[in-house]
């Protein structure tokens, strides 16, 4: 955009109309700082549509003052105002803010199939309507009244839930699979099958089980917490839980280690 066509462009909004917008008005009421760089991004997203002769702008809820903006400049601009559709936003996984990588409250598409149920798994019984709303084809209402009505427990709503989520992006078979391991590992408090076989070195017989929490398998991050956790009967091995702080894994044996909700499976070798 040339010097020119920006001071045409800034000359076509008043900043009245601009202050209409309500997180903008409360500012200014409460004598908070506004930075031109803020009053002039609606204007250039207006200008997208005059440039774009655009029919329909589609955008979240959050963008609503944006859009209609942009039917203000278009008309200004002697064109036809573009028809504007909103969409609700998703909130992430804490159920409050957007969801948002920067947040980290996000399911990404590109995440691997465990990861992406077990996150889709952790999401409130409320949250998981909206999810269903958004982003399924299914039912909301009949879902919510077969939960209501005890017809569906909310585990299972919610295991169906990430089941047709993570099939769009990994498949049928892989979302059966996660429903699964997700039971095995949550629900039976079973051993997942395909946690990876790793090898630890030792110079002696034996090593500390705090030894290959922390500094072997890192699956905790410091000797205090791995006391703790221990003391606490977070920690299985071989199915038994284990609360001796001074258990020694020996050489030459292969171990089935869980700690909260992680797993690892382990080979000490001489």
């Amino acid at each position: 955009m040339t010097p020119y066509n920006f001071a045409e462009l800034a000359a076509r909004q008043t900043v009245a109309r601009v202050l209409e917008r309500d997180d903008f008005l409360k500012r200014y009421k409460g004598g908070q700082d506004i930075s031109f760089l803020e009053f002039l991004y609606p204007l250039f997203q207006a200008y997208d549509s005059v440039e774009l002769k655009a029919d329909i702008e589609l955008g979240g809820v959050d963008q609503k003052f944006n859009m209609l903006m942009g039917r203000t400049i278009q008309e200004r601009y002697g064109q036809e105002a573009q028809v504007v559709i909103t969409t609700p936003l998703l909130e992430g996984l804490d159920g409050v803010a957007k969801m948002s990588k920067s947040l980290g409250n996000y399911v990404g598409i590109n995440e691997n199939a465990k990861e992406m149920f077990g996150k889709l798994m952790s999401v409130s019984d409320e949250l998981m309507y909206k999810y269903y709303e958004l982003l399924t084809a299914e039912d909301v209402n009949k879902i919510r009244a077969d939960v209501t009505g005890e017809k569906l427990h909310p585990k299972e709503a919610k295991v169906k839930l990430a089941k047709i989520i993570v099939s769009q992006y990994h498949g049928e078979a892989q979302a059966d699979r996660q429903a699964e391991e997700f039971d095995r590992a949550f629900k039976d408090k079973a051993f997942p099958l395909d946690v990876e076989l790793k090898e630890i070195v030792v110079n002696s017989d034996s090593v500390s089980i705090i030894s290959v929490l922390v500094d072997s398998l890192r699956l905790l991050s410091s000797r205090g917490e791995a006391k703790r956790k221990i003391l606490e009967g977070a920690l299985e091995v071989d199915g038994t839980r284990a609360v001796n702080l001074d258990l020694m894994l020996k050489a030459g044996s292969e171990y089935k280690i869980r700690i909260g909700k992680k797993f690892a499976r382990v080979h000490i070798k001489k």
